[in-house]
């Protein structure tokens, strides 16, 4: 993925995180719109919006710069750089939000239907993800439990059950 980050004319102190649709596309949910959307470091924020002085936003407290087809946050939804990053995929030029964060992120927007259906899209990929690791767990659980006698489930279900 390719995010033609020279098009901004500057050097980024710290690697810029890769959110949004962007990162949906990454993880193979769905097409991403024309917009890239970044969180950055206050340092960086700072330096792009004295580059771009005629393109921030400020919505509820979430500082932004929007030049050329990018959205650059200081923080979103109050939550800033050093709190998305944890976990966060690196690439050559930037990092790409885990799939957690995004999920948290979409979450946090969930009244808006766009978010909504994108967070719905998240859940189904991790319950997915998980769904292959099946069969290494219940092979540890039958190890964990092996030699106890006389169980008797309560409830017990998955592939076969």
């Amino acid at each position: 993925m390719d995010l033609n980050l020279e098009k901004l004319k500057y050097s980024f102190k710290k690697k810029p995180l890769l959110v949004g649709g962007k990162a949906m596309e990454y993880y193979g949910l769905r097409k991403a719109g024309k917009d890239v959307d970044l969180i950055v470091s206050e340092e960086d924020i700072v330096n792009l919006i004295k580059l771009y002085l005629t393109r921030v936003k400020d919505l509820w407290g979430d500082l932004g710069v929007c030049p050329h087809e990018f959205e650059i946050w200081r923080t979103i939804c109050l939550f800033d750089y050093d709190y998305y990053r944890k976990d966060a995929i690196e690439k050559a030029n930037y990092l790409i939000i885990s799939i957690e964060n995004l999920l948290f992120m979409r979450a946090l927007a969930y009244k808006k239907e766009k978010y909504f259906n994108d967070f719905k899209l998240i859940v189904e990929h991790i319950f997915n993800k998980q769904g292959d690791k099946y069969k290494a767990q219940s092979s540890i659980n039958r190890k964990l439990l092996n030699g106890i006698r006389n169980i008797s489930y309560i409830e017990k279900t998955g592939p076969g059950e």
